[in-house]
C-alpha cells in the first residue's frame, strides 16, 4: 500500500466490573418502506463490490458500470448525491467528479452486516436525502471469541483473502477484520478485456486515450482494508461505540474514461454514545460524530497520451455531529435533534514538468445546520410515522472570485400504514425533501481549462407520493409500491459542458416477495419499472426523455435448501434500454438476460465451501449507458460503452470459529 494503514487505538482508563451488563439487541427489520439486504459478508462472497450485491439482490437498483471494482448504484431512476449512503450513520463522500469512488466502494461486502434501503424522501434525520437512502450496518463485535477466515480465487485471476475475529467482556467487546484482493482485467462475453474492447470501440483508432503497450495487461486493481470497531457497555442502560475503516485502492482501471486512478484512500472514523431511560422525557439520548476523508488522484499515466502524466489530484473530507432526544408520550414516541455537518471537496490539475497548472474545484466548504423532529404514532390499526427538517446551508469556495451560496429549506413528510389484519397491509407516503448543489455541480473546471460548474444553480425539490400493499398468502408474499416524483429545479448537465436546473417527472413501480414450496424449496422475486421526463427540453434541444432511467428489471431466485447444502439458480433480465436521452449522451442499449448458479456446503461446524458461475452462459451485454454527467472518452461522435464481464467462476472456503 502506497500509504500504511494504522489500526485504531482504544484506550479504556475504566476498571472492568464482574457483573453480567445486559445491552438490548438491535435488530435491523424489514419495513413496508425499507429493503433489507441480510447476512451480506455471508452470502455475497464473490467479490468485494457491494454496488454489484444490492444490483443483485433489490430490483429497484441498477448497477453503474464503471470498472472491475468500485462500481455505482441507480435507485428508482436516481444516483449520485439524490440518493444518501450512510456507513454506520457517518458520511463518505468520493473524490472524483468523475465517479470513479463512489461512497459504496469505501465499504467492502466482507464487513456488511446488513444494508436497508428506504426508498423516497422519508428521511430526515440526516443531511440531503433527496430520493432515497442507503443505510450500511458493518458487522458488530461479539463478547465470545469468534472469527473466521476467508479464501476466495475467481476468473481473470481474482484472488481474495479476508479474516476477522472478535472477542470480549461483559462491558467491553472488539471486533478487528482485514482483506487483500486483486484481479487483472475482466473480459467480456466476446473474450475481450479492457484493451480489446478499447480496440473494439475504435478508441484504439481514433485516439491517443487507449493502455500504452506496456500497460495492456495492466491488473484491473489491488485492494486493501481495514475494520475496526468497539463497544464499551458503561452500565445496563448506556454505551460508547467506536470505529475505523480504511480503504487503500490501487491503479485501478476505468477503460471508458480519460483517466485510472492513481490510488484511492479513505479513511471512516465514528464515534457513539447511546443512553436509555434518562428520566420521563428521555426514553433514548444518542450523540454521534464522524469525520472521513478520501485522497483520490487520477491520471493518465497508463495510457498512450500518458508521457507527461496529466493528473487531476482530488481530496474530499466530511465531519458531522447529531444529537437527538426520543421520548414517550403516552403509547407515542416523540424525537428532536439537531444536525450538522462540513464538506470540504478541492482538486488541481499538475502534470510531470508543472506542479500546478490549475484548480478543477477550488477548495470548497458546504456546512449545514438542521433542526429535525420525527413522531409516530398508532391509531387502532392505522400507523403513522411524521417527520420534519430545517436546514439552513452554506457553500463557501476560497477563491474571491468564485460565488458562495446559502440555500435554507424545509422538508416534512408523512408515511402511513394500515393493518388490514395481521397478514394485510396497505400504505401511503408523501413527501418533500431538497439536496443543495456540489462543489462540482457549482465550481468544476476541466483540465483545458473549461468552466463545467454553475455558481447559480439553485438547490433540487422533490415532491413525492408512494402506494403499496403487503399481502401473505400462506407461504407466498407479494408487496407491490408505486410511486411519483416531481422534480423541480433538478441538476441536469448539458451534454457535458455544464450544469442547469429543470423541471422533471419520474414515476414507477415495483413487486417483490417470496414463495416457500416446501422445507426445502424457495422462490424469492422481484421486478421494478420507472419511467422519467423533462417538463421541457433544454434549450436547443428537443429530447424530453430522462437520462439515467434505468429499463424494466426483474430478479428471480430458486432456493434449495437440504442439511448442509444450499444451492441457487439466479436470473437477472433487463429490457432493452430505448428511452433515452439521446442529446446528452445516452445510446440505445440491448437487453439481457443473465443466470448465475451457486452452491454452498457446509462441511462441518468450521468449514464451508461455496462454488458459483455468474453469467454461465457468457452473454456479451452492457448494463450501463453514458449520459453526459460523466466524462467518457469519445469515439465516432458517441460516448465508449464498456461491456459487463462475460462467465465468471469462482470459489469460496471459509473456516470460522
Amino acid at each position: 500500500m502506497k500509504k500504511s494503514i494504522c489500526m485504531l487505538s482504544l484506550v479504556v482508563s475504566t476498571v472492568l466490573l464482574a457483573n453480567e451488563i445486559e445491552v438490548p439487541t438491535v435488530n435491523v427489520e424489514e419495513k413496508v418502506n425499507t429493503k433489507v439486504v441480510k447476512s451480506v459478508s455471508e452470502n455475497e462472497i464473490k467479490s468485494a463490490d457491494l454496488a454489484e450485491a444490492l444490483t443483485q439482490n433489490i430490483p429497484s437498483i441498477s448497477l453503474v458500470r464503471r470498472s472491475g471494482i468500485a462500481n455505482d448504484i441507480i435507485l428508482r431512476g436516481q444516483k449520485k448525491d439524490n440518493i444518501n449512503v450512510m456507513i454506520d450513520d457517518a458520511k463518505i463522500y468520493g473524490a472524483c467528479p468523475n465517479r470513479m469512488d463512489p461512497p459504496t466502494s469505501h465499504i467492502l461486502s466482507n464487513n456488511v452486516e446488513s444494508v436497508e434501503v428506504t426508498e423516497g424522501p422519508y428521511d430526515v434525520e440526516n443531511f440531503g436525502t433527496l430520493s432515497g437512502k442507503v443505510k450500511v450496518n458493518t458487522k458488530e463485535p461479539t463478547k465470545d471469541l469468534q472469527g473466521e477466515i476467508n479464501l476466495n480465487a475467481g476468473s481473470f485471476n481474482y484472488r481474495k483473502a479476508s479474516a476477522t475475529i472478535s472477542s470480549g467482556t461483559d462491558r467491553f467487546k472488539l471486533l478487528l477484520s482485514a482483506s487483500t484482493e486483486s484481479s487483472d482485467q475482466y473480459e467480456d462475453g466476446n473474450g475481450n478485456n479492457f484493451y480489446e474492447q478499447q480496440v473494439a470501440n475504435g478508441m484504439a483508432a481514433s485516439t491517443a486515450n487507449e493502455y500504452s503497450a506496456a500497460n495492456r495487461d495492466h491488473k484491473a486493481y489491488t485492494k486493501k482494508t481495514l475494520l475496526s470497531k468497539a463497544i464499551f457497555n458503561i452500565d445496563d442502560s448506556s454505551e460508547i461505540k467506536l470505529s475505523y475503516t480504511a480503504n487503500r485502492s490501487d491503479n485501478v482501471l476505468y477503460p471508458n474514461t480519460p483517466m485510472d486512478a492513481n490510488y484511492d484512500d479513505s479513511n471512516i472514523y465514528t464515534f457513539s454514545y447511546a443512553k436509555r431511560d434518562l428520566g420521563k422525557y428521555s426514553k433514548e439520548l444518542n450523540l454521534d460524530y464522524y469525520y472521513s476523508n478520501v485522497d483520490h488522484p487520477m491520471s493518465t499515466t497508463l495510457r498512450d497520451n500518458g508521457a507527461m502524466q496529466m493528473t487531476n489530484h482530488m481530496k474530499s473530507s466530511i465531519w458531522g455531529a447529531k444529537i437527538k432526544n426520543s421520548m414517550d408520550i403516552k403509547d407515542d414516541i416523540l424525537t428532536l435533534g439537531l444536525d450538522t455537518s462540513v464538506r470540504n471537496w478541492k482538486g488541481k490539475y499538475y502534470n510531470k514538468t508543472n506542479p500546478f497548472i490549475r484548480d478543477s474545484i477550488a477548495s470548497t466548504d458546504t456546512e449545514n445546520k438542521a433542526l429535525f423532529s420525527t413522531y409516530e404514532k398508532s391509531v387502532g390499526a392505522l400507523d403513522i410515522e411524521l417527520g420534519a427538517r430545517y436546514d439552513n446551508t452554506s457553500i463557501d469556495n476560497v477563491d474571491a472570485t468564485k460565488k458562495d451560496n446559502d440555500y435554507s429549506a424545509l422538508n416534512a413528510n408523512i408515511f402511513t400504514v394500515y393493518n388490514l389484519d395481521k397478514k394485510t397491509k396497505i400504505f401511503a407516503g408523501f413527501g418533500k425533501s431538497e439536496r443543495v448543489p456540489d462543489a462540482r455541480e457549482l465550481y468544476f473546471v476541466n483540465s483545458g481549462g473549461a468552466v463545467i460548474g454553475n455558481p447559480d444553480l439553485k438547490a433540487v425539490k422533490n415532491y413525492e407520493a408512494d402506494f403499496g400493499f403487503e399481502k401473505t398468502i400462506g407461504d407466498f408474499n407479494i408487496k407491490s409500491k408505486l410511486f411519483y416524483s416531481v422534480l423541480k429545479d433538478y441538476i441536469y448537465s448539458v451534454n457535458g459542458t455544464g450544469f442547469t436546473n429543470i423541471d422533471a417527472k419520474i414515476y414507477g413501480i415495483d413487486v417483490s416477495g417470496f414463495y416457500y414450496m416446501n422445507d426445502a424449496l424457495s422462490l424469492d422475486y422481484g421486478m421494478a419499472y420507472q419511467r422519467g421526463k423533462k417538463d421541457e427540453a433544454l434549450a436547443g434541444q428537443t429530447d424530453k426523455d430522462l437520462a439515467d432511467i434505468p429499463p424494466l428489471k426483474a430478479n428471480l431466485a430458486l432456493n434449495y435448501e437440504y442439511a448442509a447444502h444450499k444451492l441457487t439458480s439466479e436470473i437477472v433480465a433487463v429490457d432493452s434500454w430505448d428511452s433515452i436521452d439521446s442529446e446528452n449522451g445516452e445510446q440505445k442499449l440491448g437487453g439481457y438476460a443473465i443466470f448465475n448458479l451457486k452452491y454452498k456446503n457446509s462441511i462441518n461446524k468450521n468449514f464451508e465451501l461455496t462454488f458459483g458461475v455468474d453469467n454461465i452462459f457468457d452473454r456479451t451485454y452492457a448494463s450501463t449507458n453514458t449520459y453526459k454527467d460523466i466524462t467518457y472518452v469519445s469515439t465516432g461522435g458517441n460516448s465508449t460503452i464498456i461491456n459487463d464481464p462475460g462467465r465468471y467462476a469462482y470459489v469460496n472456503l471459509r473456516y470460522m470459529f
